[in-house]
């Protein structure tokens, strides 16, 4: 069962469309230990089967802050503060590719399953991209 779920940040800057091509409690949930994502209680999702529609109505409010290795950009809203996802570019194919912060998503919270705890301090850009290829989802900004 395919599902089309909404959100994005406290203003209504960013919004997100999430395509999934299963049912939510189908999707895997991440909370990832980096410092960044620990001070933020991430817990992200993505669906490789999926695609994820990121809208930005104010580009000048709109974050991309990077860190560790520099080949993401994790979207904030410089107005309410809100992170929403993190993109990166494929260069062998020009395509984005994203995950999306549970948090921002509008849907029950009973839906929302324990995020599984991972650490990713020790992949190299290649490793990384690799993985994200596997797990993360195509995005494109609308």
């Amino acid at each position: 069962m395919s599902e089309v779920l909404t959100g994005g940040c406290h203003c209504g800057n960013l919004r997100l469309t999430f395509h999934a091509s299963k049912a939510f409690e189908d999707l895997p949930i991440r909370a990832c230990q980096c410092s960044f994502c620990r001070k933020h209680n991430v817990r992200a999702t993505a669906d490789p089967d999926g695609r994820l529609e990121i809208a930005v109505a104010d580009q000048a409010k709109l974050s991309r802050y990077r860190l560790g290795l520099g080949i993401t950009d994790f979207l904030v809203c410089r107005d309410c503060g809100v992170y929403v996802g993190a993109v990166m570019e494929d260069a062998a194919n020009g395509e984005i590719l994203a995950t999306c912060i549970v948090n921002t998503l509008e849907l029950d919270q009973a839906r929302i399953k324990e995020p599984v705890a991972v650490q990713y301090e020790e992949e190299t850009a290649g490793s990384r991209l690799e993985r994200r290829r596997a797990r993360w989802m195509k995005a494109t900004f609308i």
